[in-house]
C-alpha cells in the first residue's frame, strides 16, 4: 500500500530536501534560552522562594543557592518535556498561527510526527490564553479609539473527537452512497465574536448571540485589555441594547457608515482574514475552534504593534514566572 501524502506541503518538503530552503532552528533555541533564563533572573526559586537563582552561559541548568535546586531553564514552561528542541516548538506554533500552513503541513516542512507537533502546539495555544493578557497589559498601548464588535454567521465546529463520527443507517443516517456533508448537531455550531479597538483584537466563539453570556464576555474582555473603553460601536443587532456602555449603532440595512462616522468595518474586515484562516483545518472540534479562533485574536494583536518575539515567548512563559509579570 502506498504512503498516504497530504493534499498540500509536499513540494515544500521537496525544497528543504534538495537543500534549496534551509530550516535552521539554532538561533531560535539561542533566543528563547536567553529569555527564560533572564526570567529565572528576576524570579524567587519555585522551591525555597528566595531570589537567589543564578545562570550560566553554556548550561541548560539554573541553580538555587539557597537549596541548591537545579531545573532546566525549560522548567514549568511549555517548552520542557518536549520531543523538539525549544526553537522547533516556537517555529512550529509561528508557522501555525501566522501563516496558513496547517498543523499536517506543518509537520511534513519539519519532518517530524504529526502527533509530536500537535502537543507542542496545542500546549503553547493553552500557555498563550493564560499569559497574553499579562504581556500585553505589561505593553502597556494607549489605547483611544472606539471599540467595534461584530458578530459572524454560524460556525460548525465539526464532529471531531466525537463518537460516532457519522451516522449510519441504523443511527437514522443517509442511505445514500458516497460522502455526505454533516451539518451539526444542536450545540455544534458556534458564533464567532470579535473585538476590535486600535491594535487591539479579541476573538471568541460562543453559542450564540445572547448579550449576556455571548455578546458581553467579549465587551469585558476588550475592556480588560484597553482600559478605560469609551464607545462601543457595533451594527443593529438588538441584544447590543442591553449593554450599559456608551453605545453608538450603524444600521447596515441602510449604510456601512453612519452619517457621524459610526462604523465597523475595522472587525468586518477582519473576517476575511480569519475565514481563510480557519478553513485550513479542515474541521475543529468545539474546543479546537474556541481556541484556534482566541489564539488568532492573540498573535494579530502583538502582530499589529510589531511585538518581538521575546513578547510572544513572554506570553508562553510569564505565567510560570509570576512575580517577573
Amino acid at each position: 500500500m502506498s504512503k498516504t501524502q497530504p493534499a498540500f506541503g509536499g513540494m515544500l518538503r521537496n525544497l528543504i530536501d534538495d537543500g534549496i530552503l534551509e530550516l535552521r532552528t539554532e538561533p531560535l533555541d539561542a533566543l528563547v534560552e536567553r529569555r527564560l533564563k533572564q526570567l529565572w533572573e528576576h524570579t524567587p526559586c519555585p522551591r525555597c522562594g528566595n531570589r537567589t537563582i543564578r545562570t550560566w552561559e553554556h548550561s541548560d541548568r539554573v541553580w538555587c543557592r539557597s537549596c541548591q535546586f537545579k531545573p532546566a531553564y525549560t522548567y514549568g514552561t511549555p517548552f520542557s518535556e518536549k520531543d523538539l528542541p525549544a526553537g522547533e516548538v516556537l517555529l512550529a506554533f509561528i508557522l501555525y498561527a501566522d501563516t496558513l500552513l496547517s498543523i499536517n503541513q506543518i509537520a511534513i516542512v519539519l519532518d517530524r510526527a504529526y502527533n509530536t507537533i500537535h502537543t507542542a502546539i496545542r500546549d503553547l495555544e493553552a500557555a498563550l490564553e493564560r499569559g497574553f493578557p499579562i504581556v500585553w497589559n505589561r505593553l502597556k498601548r494607549p489605547h483611544s479609539g472606539p471599540l467595534q464588535i461584530d458578530e459572524s454567521g454560524k460556525v460548525c465546529s465539526g464532529y471531531k473527537g466525537q463518537d460516532p463520527p457519522r451516522p449510519g443507517r441504523a443511527r437514522g443516517g443517509s442511505s445514500r452512497t458516497g460522502r455526505t456533508r454533516w451539518q451539526g448537531r444542536h450545540g455544534d455550531q458556534l458564533t464567532l465574536v470579535a473585538a476590535c479597538r486600535d491594535e487591539l483584537t479579541v476573538i471568541r466563539a460562543k453559542k450564540g448571540i445572547r448579550y449576556e453570556g455571548d455578546l458581553g464576555p467579549v465587551i469585558e474582555e476588550a475592556e480588560d485589555l484597553s482600559q478605560p473603553l469609551g464607545e462601543v460601536w457595533t451594527d443593529g443587532l438588538q441584544a447590543y441594547r442591553w449593554m450599559e456602555y456608551d453605545h453608538r449603532t450603524v444600521v447596515h440595512k441602510e449604510r456601512y457608515v453612519s452619517p457621524d462616522g459610526v462604523h465597523i468595518n475595522q472587525v468586518e474586515c477582519l473576517w476575511s482574514l480569519l475565514h481563510p484562516w480557519l478553513r485550513k483545518f479542515r474541521g475543529l472540534s468545539k474546543q479546537g475552534l474556541e481556541q484556534a479562533a482566541h489564539t488568532f485574536g492573540c498573535v494579530r494583536s502583538l502582530n499589529r504593534i510589531g511585538a518581538s518575539l521575546f513578547a510572544l515567548i513572554d506570553c508562553f512563559a510569564l505565567h510560570r514566572f509570576r512575580s517577573f509579570a
